[in-house]
């Protein structure tokens, strides 16, 4: 007899680590690793711990309420306990996770998942906490690590999407085309708004101007292109720069350093 197999199991579909719904003030700090093959997802869930999410190898993407994070090789991603999101491995990953519980505060739960550098001391602590055994030494190394999460500066690797429908409408078409070269006028006559009141909306609820906001997306489309190994002169010349020293420059100018020191979390 044949059997159903309309809705057959997605391989490549993961479920949260158990660790994360944890509650116990007395083992603040616990650890999680896996790796992960490209194209490997964890639905949209919650937990009541904390997160941070690294990869030592790979690209990861964490979206919640519509806003985008990209989170390469050198950075971490702070995922505040409750806060709904899902993850997608853009490129295979080896994922190690520190789970905070929520008796223990971190960063500003106001401000959502922020993404941070992930320094050499976290790198090492966060290895060495994967591999340890030693309650004690368990908890003397995740303390080190809170100090480091709580002291990291957010980087700019967020695409926000807004909240307001018209906006959402050109949020989303940019993020998934960032190439996409019609003006302004266009969108918002396409997503029943004045010019005006889309320049507010983009202000208002990503804080950032139009003109930015899509740099930042073509930006961020750049750095999984790169991730993937395509050479800074193609991806320049799809996105309409001049040519690859002006896709150096603007990410320079966005990131504050030259898109392979900034992946790698050399920026400075």
């Amino acid at each position: 007899m044949t059997k159903d197999v309309a809705n057959p199991p997605n391989p490549l579909q993961f479920e949260p680590s158990a660790t994360a719904f944890l509650r116990d003030p007395a083992r603040p700090v616990l650890s999680h690793g896996r790796d992960l093959a490209a194209g490997a997802v964890v639905a949209e869930h919650s937990h009541p711990r904390g997160q941070l999410l690294w990869a030592g190898g790979g690209l990861l993407r964490i979206s919640s309420r519509g806003n985008v994070w990209l989170v390469p090789a050198g950075f971490g991603v702070w995922i505040p306990g409750g806060t709904p999101h899902a993850v997608r491995v853009e490129t295979a990953a080896h994922t190690r996770n520190l789970y905070v519980d929520p008796s223990v505060p971190v960063r500003d739960a106001a401000a959502g998942c922020e993404v941070i550098p992930v320094s050499a001391l976290l790198r090492d602590v966060i290895l060495s906490m994967s591999q340890e055994e030693d309650p004690g030494r368990i908890a003397r190394l995740g303390a080190v690590a809170l100090d480091e999460i709580a002291a990291a500066r957010p980087a700019p690797l967020c695409l926000p999407a807004g909240r307001d429908p018209r906006l959402c409408r050109v949020t989303s078409q940019l993020g998934r085309n960032p190439a996409d070269p019609r003006p302004l006028p266009t969108l918002a006559a396409e997503a029943g708004a004045s010019v005006r009141t889309l320049e507010r909306l983009f202000r208002a609820e990503t804080g950032l101007g139009f003109r930015q906001w899509r740099t930042r997306a073509r930006l961020l489309g750049a750095i999984e292109r790169l991730e993937r190994g395509e050479s800074s002169t193609s991806i320049a010349l799809s996105l309409g720069y001049r040519g690859a020293s002006a896709f150096v420059a603007a990410f320079r100018q966005n990131f504050g350093s030259p898109p392979q020191s900034y992946l790698r979390g050399n920026a400075g």
